[in-house]
């Protein structure tokens, strides 16, 4: 009796042995469960963007938790009653099923258990006794490895639902045009039938075999007991249904996001708001439109708090020049864009202040001698006013203070890095103020966004869960909290674009701080803006960086940044309070204080180089200090322009010229330039 007991024993140990040997040397092929589409979702589960896998497919990982609980309920119903406990074969379905074929001579009854099912999704096979005894192999050694909750989001995972469809969420997607979170009885029972047979059933192909399929699923549920007569009798009038696309905002964030996925992620949780998302992009396209064939443009919308990207629209649309590129992530030149972080550094350190008086006037700094956009100069301005109409000496001066190395230094601290050809052998030149730098959309997002911030830099979040990390985060200080709100409140100060009412004098109109930008030869316009709680960021130009003849921030980006900030709906700021402006008395003075008229342009000892001579030239503008001017060359007198009141000096030809300039009380200022060129 011992003996055999142990006999026994030792032959079921064997058995389990031998089991887990074959086991070992001959596991299930697992691999094609693991590659399935990623999915971006918005910051509320909207559907943003997916991408297939191999062949085109549409493989998209079921996520239990957003599926529809009363569809699981009726699927297991329907195809493996004893699903919760059976180990991967279910031994009742076998028998019936055997003794069904032995009696009628075919077979009229199935035995494979999802779990089968799952692993003839895994490795498919021809339908042959032998491949179904290898499923169950299969069957026993999946649920070894998971569990059952993992089996059942693998089968709807891999389950084929007709054409590229692979997955419960891409069919429910495509057919009824919204997640499988909620499901009508006759949606469920459309997804039960259609993995048994899914080209013969495709409802936007064979929509009368469809309709019979599913018909009989709910004459299923109904005899299991999970739908009354009368909801499958509702359920049998609902339509067919056809294909739609897939969605595909934020086609270029969310492609980056859905990449980024786990390969066992369902889903990945982006801070991106779909329905803003879809206000702005036929906005960014109408806009590239109206700019030419070749344009194109892209916005970005942060939100302050966490940093959270609400809003990325990488190009005016895939149909346009270069729309498949994300110019959100492309290094261009900001323009001006940079010029409020000079001043905000520069008032931090005490080296000026808001109304600290500056000299706008000629200057060489070795080899580069910077010009205004409008090659007019303005004499004494203050730091205010050289911010606010963006003039380059003053820009340029201050960086020269602050020194180009520091302030890209700073920026690189707060994690803003600055392109710079050469960067290895040559060091940061002024030229970072006029924008001869390379910065992307997403940088620049970053530093306004430390202006809105108190000067604390913060990192972009893309997800819901790293702008829930930011908002526990100190950030990184880029300037004072003083520095940043000084700039703050002059950038409100920039006069709008035309056609647009100042929000001061606009109720509910948020107050906004702004700044534009534009590059050497009008390849890049840049407008970047802090308003009510967010960042917005725009880009105009091509993809290819070619030349625009024109095109500056303020005319090509400004307008469509006005319109973002429309959209978003921001709340009102107070309105700035009433107090008189003053620079501290140390800072109150960068120029040299005169007597009489002061040259500003050309200054005495210059060298002018000038593309051609005489009446049809282009000119020259002179520009100098005083009240009641007059201009003379050689004793020659110069007219003002009637329209413009410039005096433009056109030279007969190269050499030494005497410039003279007299004011109304008669006092005179001199200067001998030479002009070269032609």
């Amino acid at each position: 009796m011992i003996r055999g007991l142990t006999l026994a024993l030792m032959g079921a140990l064997g058995l389990q042995v031998a089991a887990l040997g074959l086991d070992a040397l001959s596991p299930p092929d697992m691999s094609r469960g693991a590659d399935a589409s990623p999915v971006a979702l918005d910051r509320r589960g909207a559907w943003l963007r997916a991408l297939p896998v191999e062949d085109g497919r549409w493989r998209i990982r079921a996520d239990l938790a957003r599926t529809d609980a009363s569809f699981v309920e009726r699927l297991i119903a329907v195809e493996d009653a004893r699903f919760w406990r059976h180990p991967g074969v279910d031994p009742l379905a076998v028998f019936r099923a055997a003794g069904s074929a032995a009696l009628t001579g075919q077979v009229s009854s199935g035995a494979s258990t999802l779990t089968m099912q799952t692993a003839r999704l895994l490795t498919p096979r021809p339908r042959t006794l032998s491949a179904k005894l290898v499923e169950m192999i299969r069957a026993v050694q999946i649920e070894a490895r998971l569990s059952k909750r993992e089996i059942l989001a693998l089968y709807l995972t891999l389950a084929p639902y007709g054409g590229n469809l692979e997955g419960v969420r891409a069919a429910s997607l495509s057919y009824f045009g919204h997640e499988p979170a909620s499901l009508t009885p006759g949606e469920q029972a459309l997804l039960i039938a259609l993995p048994q047979s899914p080209e013969a059933r495709r409802p936007d192909r064979r929509p009368e075999a469809s309709r019979r399929a599913r018909d009989l699923v709910l004459d299923k549920m109904v005899r299991a007991g999970v739908l009354s007569p009368v909801e499958a009798a509702e359920a049998a009038e609902e339509p067919m249904p056809g294909r739609a696309p897939f969605p595909a905002l934020a086609w270029h964030a969310a492609g980056e996001l859905a990449r980024s996925a786990r390969s066992d992620q369902a889903s990945v949780i982006s801070t991106l708001d779909a329905g803003l998302q879809s206000r702005l992009e036929p906005l960014v396209a109408r806009a590239a439109r109206a700019q030419g064939l070749e344009a194109t443009a892209a916005v970005m919308v942060v939100e302050l708090d966490g940093r959270a990207v609400r809003a990325s629209v990488g190009s005016a649309g895939l149909d346009r020049a270069g729309g498949w590129i994300d110019m959100t992530r492309a290094l261009r030149s900001p323009g001006s864009a940079l010029k409020p972080f000079i001043y905000a550094m520069a008032f931090e350190q005490g080296l000026a202040a808001p109304d600290t008086r500056m000299a706008d006037a000629p200057r060489r700094y070795a080899d580069y001698q910077p010009e205004n956009f409008d090659r007019v100069f303005h004499d004494q301005v203050t730091a205010r006013e050289a911010l606010t109409h963006s003039l380059n000496v003053p820009a340029v001066d201050t960086l020269a203070r602050l020194g180009p190395a520091a302030f890209e230094g700073r920026l690189e601290a707060a994690g803003v890095r600055l392109w710079r050809p050469r960067a290895e052998t040559r060091d940061a030149g002024l030229a970072i103020a006029l924008g001869g730098v390379g910065v992307t959309l997403r940088d620049l997002a970053v530093l306004y966004g430390a202006l809105g911030d108190g000067g604390l830099a913060r990192p972009l979040s893309w997800t819901e869960a790293q702008a829930q990390a930011q908002r526990e985060e100190r950030g990184v200080r880029l300037v004072s909290p003083s520095a940043a709100d000084e700039v703050l409140a002059i950038l409100r100060e920039t006069p709008p674009p035309a056609g647009v009412t100042p929000a001061a004098l606009s109720q509910g109109r948020p107050l906004m701080a702004y700044k534009t930008g534009t590059s050497y030869g009008f390849r890049d316009a840049v407008a970047a803006a802090v308003v009510g709680g967010y960042v917005i960021v725009v880009w105009s130009g091509r993809a290819d960086g070619g030349a625009r003849a024109g095109l500056t921030g303020r005319d090509a980006a400004l307008p469509l940044l006005f319109e973002v900030a429309d959209l978003l709906q921001a709340p009102p700021a107070a309105a700035p309070p009433l107090a008189p402006r003053a620079a501290p008395v140390a800072l109150d003075d960068q120029t040299r204080a005169t007597e009489g008229p002061r040259l500003i342009f050309p200054p005495d000892g210059a060298v002018v180089q000038v593309d051609a001579y005489g009446p049809a030239s282009r000119g020259l503008v002179l520009a100098a200090s005083g009240q009641d001017l007059s201009w003379y060359v050689a004793g020659r007198p110069l007219t003002p322009d009637p329209l413009s009141g410039q005096v433009l000096w056109r030279p007969d030809g190269p050499g030494f010229y005497d410039l003279n300039v007299v004011d109304g009380a008669g006092r005179t200022a001199r200067a001998q330039v030479r002009i070269r060129g032609g």
